[in-house]
């Protein structure tokens, strides 16, 4: 699969890590532990077998629209498949609109069968994780928002990448020229 993703800006990025050293120094599943040098904070707004040609087309418009500035709105957790925890953006109407051309881009030329269905708009909640495991109610429970730095009050959306989870490979998106 490929992912379509939004990096942050250096000082928001820098703000991630800070919560994600906090939960490993705590004990508790951080995203710090994995040591990959393509793990970065990001916000995933899609994941597809293949970036086409007509899917790349699309993202690069999307890729022309950045930076798109966003708003985290505190600590969110997920029971999925597995625990998140997370910080939430704001779904304001421009992340929502970029998350909206990114999904139709990808749905345009992808078999419907391996999109997430989490990934869909209305069904997408825009955060960027903290810690994930696959022990159930693995943050449920705890004090775990004390041990965060607040996240910063605003962040910038500045770069469109992707992760090819077979490879490890991540590849920028740039804008047509």
């Amino acid at each position: 699969m490929r992912t379509v993703e939004l990096l942050l800006d250096e000082a928001s990025d820098l703000a991630v890590r800070e919560a994600w050293r906090r939960l490993a120094d705590a004990g508790l599943p951080s995203q710090a532990r994995h040591r990959s040098p393509t793990n970065s904070p990001h916000l995933t707004l899609a994941a597809c077998p293949e970036l086409t040609a007509p899917i790349r087309w699309e993202l690069a418009e999307v890729a022309a629209a950045l930076p798109l500035p966003v708003r985290f709105t505190g600590v969110v957790r997920f029971e999925r498949p597995t625990s998140v925890l997370a910080w939430a953006l704001d779904p304001d109407s421009a992340l929502t609109g970029v998350h909206r051309r990114v999904w139709e881009a990808v749905v345009s030329d992808s078999p419907p069968e391996p999109l997430s269905p989490f990934h869909q708009p209305g069904r997408w909640i825009p955060h960027i994780t903290l810690g994930r495991t696959r022990r159930a109610g693995a943050f449920a429970g705890r004090h775990v928002p004390e041990l965060l730095p607040a996240p910063p009050l605003s962040a910038r959306l500045t770069t469109l990448r992707s992760y090819d989870t077979e490879t490890g490979a991540v590849e920028i998106l740039e804008p047509r020229s």
